[in-house]
């Protein structure tokens, strides 16, 4: 006879465990119940109530303006349950919105607000600021208004018909320019040497960690794609407010003594130049449109609709021929990348999805990306040249920034199209091999081993690079230029000492481009998708779909009731850099950050061994 001095504890466990498991499916079987009877709603509820006529849209944009959402479902959801979550706006979303607005009968005026729109490419800017103007070619009247406006705001409000500022505010435009920072003295000082391999003069992706200020040629290639990116933001401006040419400049070069003659007062200040129209409080804002225009049921406000609650009206049309669109969106990586970045293997396999699908009829890439490997980017290039020789065509569309991988991508097209404000070029290949081999010399470390031969670990960071090693790294650079040059010069219907003519690694705006033939024309995002449907002989009623990597059944439950966020870099890779007590502001500690976590990246995967056709570059706008 055995004795089990335990029943009591084993069968309160059991009893617990039933509890347990009865309770999880009863919460399960209540959040399945929840989610049928949103998706009944949803079907059966009749969608959204119709708008009434005089209803004003309001362009309240909220984050930055992006190509596509970074991240995925569950991201976006785990985020906002942290209360990390950040708003982003896609740039497809307020162009549909403003173009399908302006023929909305129901919709008689727009107020734009954009406080809260925290960044954009110029490129972008001027999409939306386009779609602005079709809107107001219909006849129906914009007004902006803001507490202040940075020259990201005041780019899209200039374009309203009447242009309206807080008393207390103020427009600041202060021209285009960047500052980087230069990590030569700091990295000898911890002992770690950077090896820069490259090919092309102006290549200067990797300067900040070799130097400790920019060469002369990075110095004028910036000038000049500053002074031309400046030109276009200032002629833009001042055609919408019709002001005379070069007032911008002139303000800001006798500012002193216009701020004196204004007594200080910055709005004032913007109301003398006719940058704005008007002074107001946003409560005499709310009155003035209510005089204008009709009031809500209430009577206490102007009839409205905001922009995210029209957004969810629009209905996509799922039937007949479609442009198929893919965004390249991002740094280019080899493997599988979230939405909002680029990898060479899900690129291409959406690119091919769209080559496979027989309702689509033409492609356009459209590229906002620095560049990054250059075997990612041809990885997708490769996909497009198979989807042309499929006898679909093939339409590039630049945004922000399409430049080293990111005009090698957009080789393999019928047309190129950019913006006047893309930056583009910067046709150059580059290595980065970083050694600690006096780190570890400092800490009183040595290392010896016995390979088979002197290649077995030339790439061994804490060993001095052997020169060796280095010439057979120069050479596959070159050998990469080379053939970039080949792929720009057939692209571009040219001999490949053209092309190494204006490559070298230098960056230019699309209308600089176009006028070096790298693009075939100045146009917008519309005009790509009109072109592709034009040499797919589509006619004009033809429908946009975009190619999207696929969720799961989960995330695309998550994702109907989660709301959408964006990635961000958090405090902790601050921490990592030790640059969260250094005493930095944050803007310049983040940017430290981003800087050195790029080059720990590319260390940590092993990419100094690998081509990297990246330009590193940005939009010199200011402001946030």
């Amino acid at each position: 006879m055995s004795l089990n001095p335990f029943p009591p504890l084993r069968r309160g466990f059991g009893a617990f465990w039933r509890a347990l498991d009865a309770t999880r499916r009863a919460v399960i079987n209540l959040i399945f119940l929840l989610i049928v009877i949103a998706i009944l709603i949803a079907i059966f509820g009749g969608g959204a109530k119709p708008l009434a006529d005089k209803t004003t849209l309001v362009l309240d944009l909220q984050g930055p303006l992006v190509e596509e959402t970074p991240g995925g479902v569950r991201e976006a959801v785990l985020a906002n349950v942290s209360g990390e979550v950040k708003k982003s706006v896609q740039l497809r979303d307020v162009l549909a919105v403003l173009d399908t607005a302006g023929k909305d009968k129901n919709i008689g005026s727009m107020v734009i607000l954009l406080d809260e729109l925290q960044g954009g490419g110029l490129a972008s800017l001027r999409e939306v600021a386009a779609g602005v103007e079709r809107f107001r070619a219909t006849g129906k009247k914009v007004t902006a208004w803001g507490s202040s406006y940075n020259q990201r705001q005041y780019l899209v409000a200039a374009k309203a018909d009447e242009v309206f500022l807080h008393p207390m505010g103020g427009v600041m435009l202060e021209g285009f320019g960047r500052y980087r920072n230069y990590y030569r003295d700091a990295l000898d000082k911890v002992g770690v040497t950077v090896n820069l391999l490259k090919v092309g003069t102006y290549k200067s992706a990797a300067e900040p960690f070799i130097a400790n200020g920019p060469s002369e040629a990075a110095a004028e290639a910036d000038r000049y794609l500053n002074n031309g990116l400046w030109t276009t933001y200032t002629t833009d401006v001042e055609k919408a407010r019709k002001l005379p040419a070069g007032a911008i400049m002139q303000t800001i070069d006798n500012l002193p003594a216009l701020m004196t003659a204004a007594g200080g007062d910055i709005a004032k200040l913007s109301l003398n130049g006719k940058l704005v129209d008007g002074l107001k409080t946003r409560d005499e804002l709310r009155q003035f449109m209510m005089a204008r225009g009709a009031k809500n049921t209430e009577g206490t406000n102007f009839r409205q609709v905001n922009y995210t609650d029209y957004l969810a009206r629009l209905r996509p049309v799922h039937i007949g021929d479609a442009v198929g669109v893919v965004i390249a969106s991002g740094e280019i990586g080899d493997g599988i990348a979230p939405p909002g970045a680029i990898g060479g293997l899900s690129t291409s396999r959406l690119i091919r999805q769209a080559r496979e699908d027989k309702s689509i009829k033409a492609v356009v890439l459209r590229v906002d990306s620095p560049g990054g490997s250059a075997f990612g980017s041809e990885l997708i290039r490769r996909e497009l040249e198979l989807t042309r020789a499929a006898g679909k065509p093939v339409v590039v569309s630049m945004g922000n920034v399409a430049a080293s991988g990111g005009y090698w991508i957009s080789t393999s097209s019928d047309e190129v199209i950019a913006d006047a404000a893309t930056i583009t070029g910067s046709i150059g290949v580059f290595a980065i091999l970083p050694t600690a081999d006096k780190v570890v010399e400092k800490l009183g470390i040595h290392t010896a081993g016995s390979p088979t031969t002197w290649l077995a670990d030339a790439g061994n960071p804490l060993r001095p690079l052997d020169p060796r090693f280095a010439e057979v790294i120069q050479g596959s650079i070159n050998h990469v230029y080379g053939d970039f040059l080949n792929l720009a010069a057939k692209a571009r219907k040219t001999t490949p000492e053209k092309i190494d003519a204006v490559a070298q690694g230098r960056v230019w705006t699309g209308l600089q481009a176009k006028e070096r033939n790298l693009v075939d024309r100045i146009g917008s995002y519309g005009d790509a998708l009109a072109s592709a449907a034009k040499r797919a002989n589509m006619g004009a009623d033809y429908r946009v779909t975009y190619l999207e990597q696929e969720t799961s059944n989960v995330d695309r439950l998550i994702g109907m009731f989660g709301s959408k966020a964006m990635a961000s870099l958090g405090l902790g890779e601050h921490v990592k850099l030790g640059l969260a007590g250094t005493g930095l502001p944050a803007d310049a500690a983040l940017g430290m950050a981003q800087d050195l976590s790029w080059l720990s990246g590319i260390t940590r995967e092993r990419k100094p061994f690998m081509a990297l056709t990246h330009c590193l570059c940005e939009v010199p706008l200011g402001g946030k």
